[in-house]
């Protein structure tokens, strides 16, 4: 018998033996690779072949009151690459064969050669580029992500795209513009370099405006890192900001802007402010502060000039305050328009406090019109002490002063109203009655000749008319007025403040043919910063038009116009931009004259 027949069977079994148990070692690793680690190594080969990204949500919109965009977001890139994939990633392209045009082959390109194309595009050498990979590599031998330049725009978007390097990613970035450039620029504010609001509606209103960034990750080839179609995971969805809606109208912005910019540099001022608002509403249609700031480039003018200082800049009022006081002892039925006084040059109180005018002259016989258009502090004073002083400080609070706006501007200033009237000195008792001892704000005074002009009921001051997110909801700006003095009042003191702009000093160089006007001029002095005050003033002039009807009110205050150091610098342009207002939003023209004050008895 032939021996190597011999036990046949027991070959068989072993062979089958070791067969099964090749086979359980197989089973045992598939289980683990499919079953009990499937989690685990999936994370891995996910990690390995997938890129989380951010993407960035657009900030909303500003616009002015017809829709017109003052700020948005247009899209800027922010050029990156891969640093492992660089170092490793072999990449060929296809180039005419020299030797048989006709034809092409394939050539590797070397990475300096890569790196030498991106820096063409982006503005960097191509060892600079070779040098933030190697960087990278430094710190984290497997780094995916390193930036190559930050915020480009489209051209050198399409530019880098067109190079086809498949380890150098796009992604895209919005950015901040401002179209109208410096228009309205000091409201608008602007965005810091970091992409923080720094200052203005941009701060003030960034709860509107703010987007939130999202995050998605997707799978890429491990050979050439190219992107998977539909292999996206969103981790974080992204969100837009909302539209800030403004009641600002950008063409009256621009040419009241360029009003106030002509008269600073003619009289040589530091600089102005001119406020526009609706009589009927509180609606600002523009508040102009020269010198102007561009948003797109903020950096250009000084620090202290980049804010709006119709809401950050209080300064003592003078003599456009009368009209409050006026209004205020008219109210409170202790004197009329045609109420009389004997003004002198200088008054000395019983109480010991001394006021004077600002120039002298014997004592006249004016009626609290006449105290109006000559401006009398000494015939003020005599008509202010008919009331308490608590009387007219909470007359004060209800026109709107001692406290910040309805707006709610960044750094804005509430003004000061020499704490509370028990605390007043002697002089400052009398001071308050004529602008002096306390501080407003250029909005703040606008306010209050809206009250006036609006038959005594003060509008909340509106800047923003709201904000609609991205799903559509709005926000609407509150509009619910209050009743500060009674309609007569109101009445008494329009006509009076008529009387002011028909026969005060000024009423040729502020005439605007076919309108009723009301209007009052001011000199006031400025804080020093130190507790005193500077040698220069600042001059204004408020009012509102038509004055049968009023529709819109204009305050001006110019700072140090040292060539002409009184209202008159002022004056030209209330009447300039007034009529600038008038004209635009084609106001009929007044009907019947305005009624005769006498100004003396």
């Amino acid at each position: 018998m032939n021996r190597t027949s011999r036990h046949p069977m027991r070959r068989i079994l072993l062979s089958a033996a070791l067969l099964v148990a090749l086979v359980g070692v197989f089973v045992v690793r598939l289980v683990d690779i499919q079953v009990v680690r499937a989690a685990e190594l999936n994370e891995q080969a996910q990690e390995a072949r997938s890129q989380p990204v951010t993407v960035y949500g657009a900030r909303g919109d500003i616009v002015d009151v017809n829709g017109k965009v003052l700020a948005d977001s247009v899209m800027r890139y922010d050029i990156t690459l891969s640093p492992k994939q660089a170092s490793k990633a072999v990449v060929e392209r296809e180039v005419p064969d020299p030797e048989n045009p006709d034809k092409t082959k394939d050539v590797i390109v070397p990475l300096p050669e890569l790196a030498a194309e991106l820096g063409a595009v982006v503005g960097l050498t191509g060892d600079q580029v070779q040098g933030i990979i190697a960087s990278e590599l430094a710190d984290d031998p497997n780094s995916d992500y390193a930036y190559v330049a930050k915020l480009v725009d489209t051209e050198t978007y399409e530019a880098v795209k067109a190079l086809d390097i498949p380890w150098v990613y796009v992604d895209e970035h919005p950015s901040r513009r401002y179209p109208n450039g410096a228009v309205a620029g000091n409201l608008i504010g602007f965005m810091e370099s970091d992409g923080d609001p720094g200052a203005g509606l941009e701060l003030g209103e960034d709860e509107c405006l703010a987007s939130e960034n999202g995050e998605v990750s997707y799978l890429h080839s491990l050979q050439d890192w190219v992107k998977i179609p539909g292999t996206e995971i969103v981790h974080k969805p992204v969100h837009d900001g909302g539209t800030l809606k403004l009641t600002i109208d950008t063409d009256l912005q621009w040419a009241v802007q360029r009003i106030a910019e002509a008269r600073v540099q003619e009289t040589g001022a530091e600089w102005a402010t001119v406020t526009v608002m609706e009589a009927k509403t509180g609606r600002l249609l523009a508040v102009a502060d020269v010198p102007t700031v561009d948003p797109n480039d903020p950096s250009a003018i000084d620090a202290e000039d980049r804010g709006s200082r119709s809401f950050t800049a209080p300064f003592e009022p003078g003599s456009t305050f009368k009209a409050l006081t006026a209004a205020s002892v008219i109210n409170a039925g202790k004197a009329d328009p045609l109420s009389e006084v004997v003004a002198p040059y200088r008054i000395n109180f019983p109480n010991g406090a001394d006021v004077n005018d600002s120039s002298r002259h014997a004592d006249q016989q004016l009626t609290l019109t006449g105290v109006l258009i000559e401006s009398s502090n000494t015939g003020m004073s005599q008509f202010g002490e008919l009331m308490t002083d608590r009387e007219r400080y909470d007359d004060m609070l209800k026109f709107g002063l001692g406290t910040e706006t309805e707006v709610g501007f960044p750094a804005e200033e509430p003004g000061d109203l020499h704490g509370d009237p028990d605390d007043w000195d002697n002089q400052t008792k009398y001071a308050t009655m004529f602008g002096q001892g306390l501080t407003t704000t250029a909005v703040q005074i606008a306010s209050v000749y809206q009250t006036i002009a609006n038959g005594g009921v003060r509008m909340p001051v509106t800047l923003v008319d709201g904000c609609v997110s991205e799903d559509g909801n709005a926000t609407t700006a509150p509009s619910q007025g209050e009743q500060v003095i009674s309609a007569e009042a109101a009445s008494e003191t329009s006509q009076m403040l008529e009387r002011v702009y028909q026969d005060a000093w000024l009423s040729d160089e502020w005439n605007i043919p076919g309108y009723r006007v009301a209007a009052k001029t001011g000199t006031a002095q400025f804080p020093d910063g130190e507790g005193g005050y500077r040698k220069e003033y600042l001059v204004s002039v408020s009012g509102f038009a038509p004055a049968d009807d009023p529709q819109f009110v204009v305050s001006v205050s110019i700072m140090n116009p040292v060539k002409m150091n009184s209202s008159a610098a002022s004056a030209p342009v209330f009447q300039e931009v007034m009529s600038q207002v008038l004209k635009k939003y084609r106001t009929v023209p007044s009907g019947a004259p305005a009624p005769e004050l006498p100004a003396t008895w």
